[in-house]
């Protein structure tokens, strides 16, 4: 399916972790600690999804996600900690954070999370895809993209699914 690379300062947490994924149908391309080395070898190998635990959520826990960002800026990056709140939450996906994986380790909840965000950010692309052309032909029209056949007729939900 996809390949993944895990960053965990914790080898039995990425031994763990590799498990659910292979189990899951996933490909663990990779998986080491924070050292720049590993995080080369990271980059070389171009995973589409990253698992890493950042340790604290501090300014250089934080500051790994930047990095993991900047050095594979389409890999999906899952959050992985013990530790989550809505402060944590909302300073990862600032940071290009797409899902969480909790720990202790649930098989089915992990493999959720990496499904259900895959499907999401699928719908996303796709309803992003399919409202381009319109809204190109509505502006080109003279109208503007909200007042569009499509935008008028589509119940007033928002691409991402919310409301």
């Amino acid at each position: 399916m996809l390949r993944a690379y895990i960053i965990d300062n914790q080898a039995v947490a990425r031994n763990l972790l590799t498990t659910v994924l292979n189990n899951g149908g996933h490909e663990v391309v990779g998986d080491g600690n924070h050292s720049a080395t590993n995080f080369a070898r990271m980059v070389k190998l171009q995973p589409q999804i990253v698992c890493i635990d950042i340790g604290e959520p501090d300014k250089d826990g934080l500051a790994l996600l930047e990095s993991v960002r900047e050095q594979l800026p389409k890999a999906l990056i899952f959050l992985v900690s013990a530790k989550m709140d809505s402060e944590i939450i909302q300073a990862a996906q600032s940071r290009g954070v797409v899902g969480f994986i909790v720990k202790p380790f649930n098989a089915v909840a992990v493999l959720m999370s990496i499904r259900n965000t895959i499907l999401r950010i699928a719908k996303q692309a796709k309803s992003q895809t399919k409202l381009a052309p319109d809204n190109d032909v509505a502006q080109a029209q003279g109208e503007s993209p909200a007042n569009s056949d499509e935008a008028l007729n589509d119940g007033g939900h928002q691409p991402d699914g919310q409301n």
